[in-house]
């Protein structure tokens, strides 16, 4: 199964989210990840989708996304040479004792820890999704109370503009 990513430049329109959900489920799509947010033209928006299946079920939904009618662009970043970037704030058992271990680690993760309580710390780690899942691992070891991500935002590397 092959992972890609893709660049959906969208009208900003009520619905369109969903309209592109619908398309995924309704053909049995699973999105891995899914970001949406405004671009500098305030009539456009932006959705990443991360999505996985065979060359088949892919080019399926390069296809499908294309033919709706507030989709502008679709770009299949993977391959391409992209710049992506995830953001994730986790919330973990913070004791004393283990405190600074904790933050030594963040550290080394260009981690920030942005809220401190005595018995736990609120850290912000942004970067790959790789270096984010290898930070994950590290602190399930001092215990994971809640964790949140925001799943990857991408642009190609050329200098061509997407819009």
């Amino acid at each position: 199964m092959n992972r890609h990513t893709y660049s959906v430049l969208v009208e900003n329109r009520f619905g369109v989210l969903a309209r592109i959900a619908g398309l995924f489920s309704g053909r049995g799509f699973n999105i891995d990840s899914l970001t949406v947010s405004p671009t500098h033209n305030c009539n456009l928006s932006r959705m990443t989708v991360v999505t996985h299946g065979d060359n088949a079920i892919l080019e399926q939904v390069e296809k499908q996304l294309s033919k709706l009618i507030e989709v502008v662009k679709v770009t299949d970043l993977t391959g391409s040479g992209f710049v992506s970037r995830e953001l994730m704030l986790i919330k973990v058992h913070a004791c004393s004792d283990k405190r600074n271990e904790i933050i030594q680690v963040a550290s080394v993760f260009k981690a920030n820890v942005v809220n401190v309580m005595t018995d736990s710390l609120v850290i912000q780690v942004t970067g790959e999704t790789e270096k984010l899942d290898a930070f994950l691992v590290l602190m399930s070891d001092y215990g994971i109370i809640e964790m949140a991500r925001t799943g990857k935002v991408a642009l190609a590397r050329t200098t061509e503009p997407t819009e």
